[in-house]
């Protein structure tokens, strides 16, 4: 029965009336961007997205509004404009390439939508619904004239009864849309247009419709909403259909099946509780991701739905420490920070096939988990996250950073509106998603963005979801309340201090920045420290693997969340470029790595060393030198000679300063000898802080970005390799240095990797 969900895909369309004709649906194209994805080809103007929107309440009788719709952008107290600024494809935001306009929204402006459709011929008795999967913020919408209501709201769905509203032949639709990215509005990280935040990292907005709209025929009486609460231990499922129609409270019949089996069924009343007994559960969990299917027979109407046995509880383990307990059993998880962001559709994937791909691909690389950042995504990405088996930890999407303060509402001022609005859509996360078994924690506020009042909102989450663990705040501003006590340490890995009732979880770390050429949103790119290679990337991941690991039995540590999945407009430090094309690690040694199994250490041999342990002398200077300092035969003996490392500040463990540098610049020089060695597994070990351009006999080396708290072994380019020679050589650094600590050393090493254990 489960495949009923892919059965339902040649009906999308079905009923569906055409906006425009072929010709000019010939004419839609992207508009121009800084980089697509691999699916944005695969994009059909005629059909967008057609899959059912909502897989755990599914009726056959449904019509996909998808397409080209007019648009125009007015003043904001303008009026329904009388022409049209052209087409726009629904459902990508207005400022994606695949909207076909890639226009900014302000928030003096409104944003309108126009269709037509054909009305559906209704039996006596039952009725048409309007769905939105959502828009981005307040809407309000008209059917032929007359208003239906006005929606607030950016990630969460809503639905307009229009049965009296519908006529014979075409009904026109009409939208508009308004988008403050004001501080009354939760926005998580997507309303930062061209500022910057306290990261220094700019995001493109997302306004407008950016989820599926569709039509839905139903009985007169129909099943509205539905809370399912698996009890595993009781070996049990609890279902309640909630009710709209006619009859509200009439009779519900369940049916569960199992690979398309009936494996229990009863009947109760629609708003009540009603429990179904399922002898030996087949669990859920990431490795073995069974799902159950669900029918929900309300007299005339017949939905579909599935449920997942699963339990998520905390406990301790034999040692004292507090664990998350999947199904009664302790499981590390390991995950992405997962921010949902598309080069070509913003906050809408391309396709669901692109929405599925990067659930797929972070269970190839290894992990159990993702937390989605601070962004709800569609139905359709949490129902793969349940089918592939993805553990999900999901953020509330909230405002501004507050300045975390410890008064009663602590953080910045909230006005009566925004508390409202936060409140509002923080219900409606959770009571539209409560059904997926993937989702095992809701995490209130991230790094004090709009944090205020956080017991309170912990146990309203609480409340509303008893089944779930609930994080306080993810980072920064811990209210010891709620579940789970979460640091964020870069690129760490860390640990909070074992509590004796909240599990310690790492909510970030990592993000380590590696820019692959060709496959950048922009030139300059961003990440907490600056890998220069493949190898070396894989390499550092890997390490900081090896240490979460370690934490987990010495510190209780629970969980890791390592930043992030995929490369973010400025942000470089995804594990996958942002259009999806590469992996930026060995696959192999980073899903094994995921799971706790790692090499043997490395053997290293140092072939020149640094100073790290014994000093050794440099030239040196901090006024800039003539264009040509970098040449085996420039002369240096205006420079001053001392021993590294030159440095000052705070520059990490590692950094033995022996020469203080307190400009913004630093020009250092040696000669060394080079003995007869393989130069293949040939590496430069370096402390740097912060940029760093490497020459070795005049050859850019090795050129990164950012900084360092330790020595780190770096790939040395090919040209780089090919200029060294066996006996005398000359190695020059340029360091460049912009806040806080400071500090450069460097040496050279090889390094033999071992081969993974089989």
């Amino acid at each position: 029965m489960h495949s009923f969900v892919h059965s339902l895909r040649s009906l999308v369309v079905a009923g569906a009336v055409a906006l425009a004709s072929q010709s000019t649906f010939a004419q839609w194209k992207p508009v121009e961007g800084n980089m697509m994805t691999q699916w944005a080809k695969n994009v059909d103007p005629k059909a967008p997205l057609p899959e059912h929107p909502q897989p755990q309440l599914e009726r056959k009788t449904w019509t996909n509004l998808n397409g080209l719709w007019d648009y125009a952008i007015t003043d904001k107290d303008a009026a329904k404009p009388a022409k049209w600024d052209g087409q726009i494809l629904v459902p990508y935001p207005v400022e994606s390439a695949l909207s076909g306009v890639k226009k900014p929204l302000t928030n003096k402006q409104n944003l309108w939508y126009h269709r037509s459709f054909a009305g559906p011929q209704l039996a006596p008795g039952q009725r048409l619904l309007l769905h939105f999967g959502a828009v981005d913020w307040e809407s309000t919408v008209t059917l032929n004239g007359k208003a239906l209501g006005t929606h607030r709201g950016g990630y969460d769905a809503f639905t307009y009864d229009v049965t009296d509203s519908i006529k014979s032949g075409d009904n026109d639709l009409v939208l508009s849309v308004f988008d403050a990215t004001g501080d009354y509005q939760p926005k998580g990280k997507q309303h930062f247009p061209a500022i910057k935040n306290p990261g220094g990292i700019m995001y493109t907005p997302c306004s407008g419709i950016w989820q599926t709209v569709w039509l839905e025929v139903v009985a007169e009486s129909y099943v509205d909403d539905i809370r399912i609460t698996p009890d595993l231990d009781g070996g049990k499922v609890v279902v309640k259909a909630m009710a709209k129609g006619k009859d509200a409270t009439g009779k519900v019949k369940l049916t569960a099946l199992a690979d398309g089996k009936a494996v229990a069924s009863g009947d109760g009343t629609a708003g009540q509780d009603i429990s179904l007994k399922i002898d030996s559960p087949k669990v859920w969990t990431p490795d073995t991701p069974f799902l159950y299917d669900l029918v929900i027979d309300y007299g005339n109407d017949s939905v579909h739905s599935y449920f997942g046995m699963r339990k998520v509880s905390v406990g301790k383990d034999d040692k004292g420490f507090v664990r998350i307990l999947l199904n009664n059993k302790f499981v590390f998880q390991v995950g992405f920070l997962d921010q949902g962001f598309w080069p070509d559709g913003i906050y809408t994937a391309p396709t669901d096939e692109a929405l599925r791909w990067d659930i797929e691909a972070t269970k190839k690389l290894g992990m159990n988990m993702a937390r989605k950042h601070v962004k709800v995504e569609p139905q359709r990405w949490y129902y793969w996250a349940d089918k592939l088996g993805l553990i999900i930890w999901q953020d509330m999407p909230a405002g501004g950073f507050s300045k975390g303060t410890t008064k009663e509402k602590d953080g910045a001022a909230v006005s009566p509106e925004g508390e409202q609005n936060l409140q509002t859509e923080m219900t409606a996360l959770v009571q539209q998603h409560m059904n997926h078994p993937s989702i095992i924690m809701w995490i209130v506020f991230n790094e004090g963005w709009g944090q205020y009042d956080t017991p309170r909102f912990v146990k309203f989450v609480k409340d509303m979801d008893p089944s779930r663990l609930v994080s306080n705040a993810s980072g920064w501003h811990d209210r010891a309340c709620g579940d789970i006590v979460d640091m964020h340490n870069y690129p760490g890995p860390g640990a909070p201090k074992p509590e004796p009732v909240r599990a310690s979880v790492l909510g970030e770390f990592g993000g380590l920045g590696f820019p692959v050429p060709g496959h950048t949103w922009v030139e300059k790119s961003w990440g907490y420290r600056a890998m220069n290679s493949e190898s070396a990337l894989t390499r550092k991941y890997v390490d900081l693997l090896k240490k979460s690991y370690e934490l987990k039995d010495s510190a209780g540590l629970n969980a890791v969340v390592y930043t992030q999945t995929t490369d973010c407009e400025t942000e470089c430090n995804g594990l996958i470029t942002y259009d999806r094309a590469i992996i930026k690690t060995d696959l192999a040694r980073t899903a094994a790595a995921n799971r706790g199994v790692f090499p043997p250490a490395p053997q290293e041999i140092v072939v020149v060393p640094t100073s790290q342990k014994e000093p050794i002398n440099w030239r040196y200077t901090i006024e800039k030198p003539a264009d040509n300092w970098f040449k085996p035969d420039f002369d240096t003996s205006a420079w001053k000679e001392a021993p590294a490392g030159f440095g000052n500040g705070n520059a990490g463990a590692e950094a033995a300063i022996r020469t203080p540098w307190k400009s913004a610049d630093i020009w250092v020089r040696r000669e060394f000898d080079f003995p007869d060695v393989n130069k293949d597994d040939l590496m430069l070990r370096m402390l740097h802080d912060e940029d760093a351009d490497v020459y070795i006999n005049g050859v850019l080396a090795v050129q990164v970005k950012g900084y360092n708290t330790v020595h780190e072994d770096l790939e040395i380019s090919k040209e780089g390799k090919a200029a060294l020679k066996v006996g005398k050589n000359t190695i020059a650094i340029h360091c460049h240095q912009t806040i806080g600590g400071q500090y450069i050393d460097a040496g050279f090493v090889r390094v033999i990797e071992a081969a993974l254990p089989k």
